[in-house]
């Protein structure tokens, strides 16, 4: 539902024009099936659009053309955690697929962030939770990318860094 009621057993309506006065002139333009209704006249309100009904209309119903304006203005409103929510980053963050880890590794970046969770959750919901806050884990860009190319050129690893190892003896 578009937010414009139809109404399909309104009789006629092929003769019969848009109802709307557009900043002062009645538009002449046939009307469709879409209804003018309380909550379009909140939108056109609230939009301070120069629309409204003209009082000697015998309906309320109004024209393609400003069905596509009251449309256009209108704001969006997104499902919580609704999939164009997932995938949506500016474009410096690449997309992670944590799907694509076994459960097991899931499961130990969970308990290593000691993120709370109900028990007996599926991967997808596990993937969910876990990807909410990897996108919150600040990186210090600078410094990872510095240090990755230092242990590249010098041939180690963090884990030998740990260690105490050297590679090069």
């Amino acid at each position: 539902m578009n937010g414009l009621s139809t109404e399909e057993d309104s009789g006629s309506q092929h003769d019969q024009v848009c109802c709307l006065v557009d900043a002062g002139e009645r538009c002449t333009q046939l009307a469709g099936n879409a209804a003018y209704n309380k909550r379009i006249q909140k939108t056109v309100a609230q939009r301070k659009l120069r629309l409204h009904m003209d009082s000697t209309s015998s309906h309320n119903y109004i024209c393609e053309y400003h069905k596509g304006v009251i449309q256009s203005v209108r704001v969006k409103r997104k499902r919580r955690d609704s999939e164009e929510d997932l995938g949506e980053f500016d474009g410096d963050h690449p997309e992670v697929e944590l799907y694509n880890l076994q459960v097991n590794t899931l499961r130990r970046y969970k308990r290593h962030y000691k993120i709370p969770t109900r028990p007996g959750l599926n991967k997808a919901q596990l993937v969910d939770i876990l990807m909410k806050h990897f996108r919150t884990v600040p990186v210090a860009e600078k410094e990872c990318l510095t240090y990755f190319i230092y242990m590249i050129k010098a041939n180690r690893s963090k884990f030998d860094q740990r260690n105490g190892s050297n590679i090069d003896t």
